[in-house]
C-alpha cells in the first residue's frame, strides 16, 4: 500500500490523478491539494476542460501567492493589506474517477478560497463564493464523466483592493478534499453532539445525525453511534432505525450515557470519539467521525466564566490567520507552533479574528486546550474599507453565517460565538456628532448619507439586524452563549439594546468597565479586545516611565524616524491601554470573564501606528517570525506556573549611559540588580507595579539579577556585554520532521560574538542554502519594516536574529541547513525525515 501510494503521487505529479483505485462502500475523505496548476492572472478560456495548462506552475495546496510577491508601497492592498500584491489567479486539476465508483457521490470541500471564487467542472460552472474565509462545497456528481478525464478549474478574484483591513493573502489558501460516500449518507456536518448533563459522576451525551437519502425511494437504515474514549474503548452506544425518505432528509436523535466522564479542561483538553455507522441490514454504508468534548460551563453575572464548576479567567489573545513568512496558506505545524509558543506563555484562550478561522486551528484548540470565541464577521452593512464584504452582505451573510456554525459547532474548545467585531451597525447616522473622530470618518467616508434613516428607524433596522443573526446562531446551536466586539461602551449602542447579546464585549474602554454591572445589570461581561499595546522587539524608548501616545490621535499624522515602538510596555495605541494596566483590571474584577489581547502574534498589515514602509502590526506579544518581545514573560509571570525571570534590556549601550532595567519575576519575594557585582538595590513587585525597574548608568561587563523568596535565591539571571559579531548559531524548534511533505521545521539564527554572546544589535545578512530532502519555505526577522522577501534564501539578522523555516519534501531521509555570513563562521544543521504514519 505504500509503495502504491508513492506511485499514485509521481503518477499525479506528472500528468493527472486517479482519485480512486479500489471501490469502497464506506466514506472516504480524501486530500485533494496535490498536483494542481496555477496562473498569475486571468485566463478566462481556462474554464474550458481541453484548455492547454502544462505551461502552468505545478505546486500544491494550500496556495497563497500574494507571499510570494514583493512588497510596494504601489500595491493596492496598502500597508494596511500589507502591500503585497492580490490580483487574480486561476487553479486547474486533472483527474480520472474510476467507472466502478459511478454509483458513488462525490462532493468537494474548500475549507476557504480568498476571495470571490468560482468553481467550474468540465466547463460547468459549480457555484461562486465571495467571502474568503467561509468553508464551501459543491457535488460533483451530476457532471462527472466516469474513466475519463475530469477538469476542475477555480478562478480567485482578489483584484478590487482594498477589501481588507489586514493582509488576507490570496488562492486557494486552505485544503481541499474530495468527499465519497454512498448515495445514502451522513449529510454535510451532520453530526451535532451536545452534553446537556455533566457531573462528576455522569455526563449524558445527545447525538443529533442527518442522514440524507440521495435515491428516489424510501429506505430504512440503522444509526448506530458509539463513543470511544482517548485510549479507543467504547464507553456508550445506541442503536436507532431511521426512516428517509426518497430525495430527502431524516434527523435520528440519541442519547449515550457515560459513566465517570472524562471532562475537557484547559489544563487536561480530553477528548472522545464519536462514531457513526449507517447500517442496511448488516452491511455498513457510511461512517462518519465526530471528535467531542465533555465539559459545561457557564458565563455569570457576578463570577464571571466558569468551566466545569469551577472560576476561571480567560486569559486569550487575538489571533489573526497569517503565519508570518509562510502567509495565510494553512500548515498544521505552523499553526500549532503558534500556539505551543502562547501555552508556554499561559494563556488559555483565542479569538478568532476576525473571520472564521481554518478548521486546523480549532482542531489544535479541542487538542491544546484554549478557550475560543469562534466569529463571523468583521463588517455588516457598513463598509470598512472600498471593496469589503459589505457589498456581498445582505446576499450571502444567512448562508455565511449557517456554514459557519454548522462547520464549527462540534469543537469542545468553542465557548461563545461572536457576530461581529466594531460593526458600524453599533449607532444611527444621526449620531455622528457624537462618535469618536474615527468612527465617524468611517461611516462619512463611505456615503452614509445622514439623512437616510430617521435616528429611532435605524436604531431599530440595527437591533433588528443583530438580533436575526443572533437567533439564526441559536436556531443552530443553542448551548452556546453570542457576543460580538463592541467599541462602543455606552448602553445605547444598537447591538446591546438589541437585547439580542448574552455576554456584553468591549473592544478597550477600560474606564467604563467598573460602571459595566450598573449599565447591564444580570449581563456577563467579558473584554473582547484589551490593549492595542505596540512594541518592536528588542528596542527600548526611555524614560521607560514615560507613557507613549502613539499616535496622539487615530487622526493624526504621526511619524517617528526609528519606525520603531518601545518595548518597555510604555507605548500603546491612543484607544488602548499598556498591558499591566488591563492585567490588573482584569484581575481585580471577578464579574470580567476575562480578555483577548490584541495580539498574540504580529501580523502582515496594518501596521499602526506607522505608514510606508512599516508594513506588519507591532501589537503582537510575540513577533511576525515567532520571537517573544519582553511583555511575553510579564504575562508568563502572571498567567502561568513557569517559573520566571526576566530581565531586559542587553546590555550594550554608551558608557556612562543611564539605561532603565526591568525585571519580570514571580515565585519570589523581591529582585536585586548587580552592575558588576555592585548592588543597585532591591526592588518588589506591588499589586499596583507588575515588574521592578531600576535606574542605572551603563558600564562594560555585566548586568545581573538574584531572585529570593524568604531570603533564600530561587533564581539568577546575568546578560554580558557583547563584542564584535564572530559566528552564527542555529536552533531548530525540531530535529525530526514527519515525511509528509507538509512538516516544517523552525530555525532560529542567531549571531554570536566569541564567547557565545547574541550581539543585540547585528544585523548580519545570512545565507542559507539546504543540501538534501527538504527546502526553504520561509523567512524572516520579526522586523515591521523588512523590505526583504519571506520566500527567499537569505535574510538579515534583526536584533541579533532571524529565521529560517525548513520544509520536508514528502520522502524519508536526512537535510542538511548551512548558514553562512561574511565575516563571521558558519553553522549548519541536520533535520531528519522519517516516515512516521502505520500503513496497513
Amino acid at each position: 500500500m505504500k509503495k502504491l501510494l508513492l506511485f499514485l503521487h509521481v503518477f499525479c505529479c506528472s500528468c493527472f490523478m486517479v482519485f480512486s483505485t479500489t471501490v469502497s462502500t464506506c466514506r472516504e475523505r480524501i486530500n485533494f491539494g496535490d498536483c494542481w496548476r496555477f496562473h498569475n492572472g486571468d485566463e478566462p478560456e481556462a474554464v474550458d476542460a481541453n484548455f492547454e495548462d502544462t505551461g502552468w506552475q505545478l505546486l500544491d495546496l494550500p496556495h497563497d501567492w500574494a507571499i510570494e510577491g514583493n512588497f510596494s508601497k504601489d500595491n493596492p492592498s496598502g500597508t494596511g493589506g500589507g502591500a503585497l500584491p492580490g490580483g487574480i489567479g486561476w487553479y486547474r486539476k486533472t483527474f480520472v474517477p474510476e467507472k466502478a465508483d459511478s454509483d458513488m457521490k462525490f462532493r468537494i470541500v474548500f475549507d476557504g478560497v480568498y476571495m470571490n471564487s468560482e468553481v467550474y467542472l468540465n466547463g460547468i460552472l459549480l457555484g461562486r463564493r465571495p467571502y474568503g474565509y467561509i468553508t464551501f462545497s459543491y457535488d460533483l456528481t451530476p457532471h462527472l464523466k466516469w474513466g475519463e478525464k475530469n477538469v476542475l478549474a477555480v478562478r480567485v478574484d482578489n483584484s478590487e483592493q482594498p477589501n481588507s483591513r489586514w493582509y488576507s493573502g490570496c488562492g486557494i489558501y486552505r485544503n481541499v478534499w474530495l468527499v465519497k460516500t454512498e448515495a445514502v449518507h451522513v449529510g454535510e456536518w451532520g453530526n451535532y453532539v451536545t452534553t446537556p448533563v455533566v457531573n462528576k459522576s455522569e455526563a449524558i451525551v445527545r447525538v443529533q445525525t442527518t442522514v440524507s437519502n440521495e435515491t428516489d425511494v424510501d429506505i430504512k437504515v440503522t444509526v448506530c453511534s458509539s463513543l470511544f474514549d482517548a485510549e479507543g474503548k467504547c464507553v456508550a452506544k445506541a442503536d436507532t432505525l431511521c426512516r428517509v425518505g426518497g430525495q430527502a432528509d431524516a434527523v435520528a436523535v440519541q442519547q449515550l450515557s457515560v459513566a465517570d466522564p472524562h471532562r475537557w479542561d484547559i489544563e487536561s483538553p480530553y477528548l472522545y470519539t464519536l462514531v457513526t455507522e449507517l447500517m442496511d441490514g448488516g452491511h455498513c454504508i457510511d461512517r462518519y467521525e465526530t471528535v467531542a468534548g465533555i465539559r459545561s460551563f457557564s458565563f455569570d453575572a457576578q463570577k464571571g466564566f466558569v468551566l466545569n464548576g469551577k472560576p476561571t479567567k480567560i486569559n486569550g489573545v487575538c489571533m489573526h490567520h497569517d503565519l508570518g513568512c509562510l502567509g495565510a496558506a494553512v500548515n498544521i505545524r505552523a499553526i500549532e507552533r503558534q500556539l505551543e509558543i502562547l501555552k508556554e506563555m499561559g494563556c488559555n484562550g483565542i479569538r478568532c479574528s476576525h473571520n472564521p478561522p481554518a478548521p486546523e486551528l480549532l482542531d489544535l484548540c479541542d487538542r491544546m486546550g484554549f478557550i475560543v470565541m469562534d466569529e463571523a464577521f468583521d463588517m455588516w452593512r457598513k463598509k470598512k474599507s472600498v471593496h469589503d464584504y459589505a457589498r456581498y452582505f445582505d446576499d450571502w451573510y444567512e448562508r455565511d453565517l449557517h456554514d459557519f456554525i454548522m462547520r464549527d459547532r462540534n469543537h469542545p474548545s468553542i465557548f461563545m460565538w461572536s457576530i461581529g467585531n466594531e460593526v458600524l451597525e453599533q449607532w444611527s447616522h444621526a449620531d455622528a456628532d457624537t462618535l469618536s473622530l474615527e468612527e465617524a470618518n468611517l461611516i462619512l467616508n463611505f456615503g452614509h448619507s445622514k439623512s437616510m434613516l430617521a435616528k429611532e428607524e435605524e436604531m431599530s433596522v440595527n437591533s433588528l439586524l443583530t438580533k436575526k443573526l443572533s437567533d439564526l446562531v441559536k436556531a443552530l446551536d443553542p448551548t452556546r452563549p453570542v457576543t460580538a466586539g463592541c467599541n462602543e461602551p455606552a448602553p445605547g449602542n444598537h447591538l446591546f439594546k438589541s437585547g439580542a447579546l448574552d455576554i456584553i464585549g468591549y473592544n478597550y474602554h477600560n474606564a467604563n468597565i467598573p460602571d459595566v454591572p450598573k449599565n447591564f445589570p444580570g449581563k456577563p461581561f467579558i473584554i473582547t479586545e484589551s490593549n492595542s499595546a505596540l512594541a518592536t522587539r528588542g528596542y527600548y524608548r526611555m524614560p521607560s516611565d514615560k507613557e507613549l501616545l502613539w499616535p496622539e490621535r487615530w487622526d493624526k499624522p504621526f511619524y517617528d524616524s526609528s519606525f520603531s515602538c518601545s518595548s518597555y510596555d510604555n507605548c500603546h495605541a491612543p484607544w488602548g491601554n499598556t498591558h499591566e494596566e488591563t492585567l490588573k483590571l482584569v484581575r481585580d474584577n471577578d464579574f470580567v470573564s476575562g480578555q483577548y489581547v490584541w495580539t498574540g502574534f504580529d501580523y502582515i498589515g496594518e501596521p499602526t501606528p506607522f505608514g510606508w514602509p512599516a508594513r506588519s502590526s507591532y501589537f503582537g506579544i510575540v513577533d511576525l517570525a515567532g520571537f517573544p518581545k519582553d511583555t511575553y514573560y510579564l504575562y508568563q509571570s502572571e498567567w502561568s506556573e513557569e517559573q520566571v525571570l526576566h530581565l531586559f534590556p542587553h546590555w550594550n549601550w554608551k558608557p556612562g549611559q543611564v539605561v532603565d532595567m526591568w525585571c519580570y519575576y514571580n515565585k519570589a519575594d523581591e529582585v536585586e540588580l548587580f552592575v558588576n557585582g555592585k548592588s543597585q538595590g532591591v526592588k518588589s513587585k506591588t499589586p499596583d507595579c507588575l515588574h521592578a525597574m531600576w535606574r542605572v548608568e551603563y558600564e562594560p561587563g555585566s548586568v545581573k539579577v538574584i531572585a529570593r523568596k524568604n531570603g533564600k535565591v530561587v533564581g539568577e539571571k546575568e546578560i554580558r556585554t557583547a563584542g564584535e559579531p564572530v559566528q552564527i548559531r542555529l536552533t531548530p524548534d525540531r530535529s525530526q520532521l514527519t515525511a509528509d511533505g507538509k512538516d516544517l521545521s523552525f530555525i532560529t539564527v542567531e549571531i554570536l560574538d566569541e564567547e557565545g554572546n547574541l550581539c543585540p544589535n547585528a544585523d548580519n545578512l545570512v545565507n542559507f542554502e539546504v543540501e538534501g530532502d527538504a527546502f526553504i519555505a520561509g523567512v524572516d526577522n520579526g522586523s515591521p519594516i523588512s523590505m526583504e522577501r519571506f520566500k527567499d534564501n537569505k535574510r538579515r539578522a534583526f536584533y541579533g536574529k532571524c529565521l529560517v523555516v525548513v520544509q520536508n519534501r514528502g520522502k524519508q531521509g536526512t537535510a542538511h541547513l548551512v548558514a553562512t555570513s561574511n565575516g563571521l563562521q558558519s553553522a549548519n544543521v541536520k533535520i531528519t525525515m522519517d516516515d512516521l504514519f502505520t500503513f496497513i
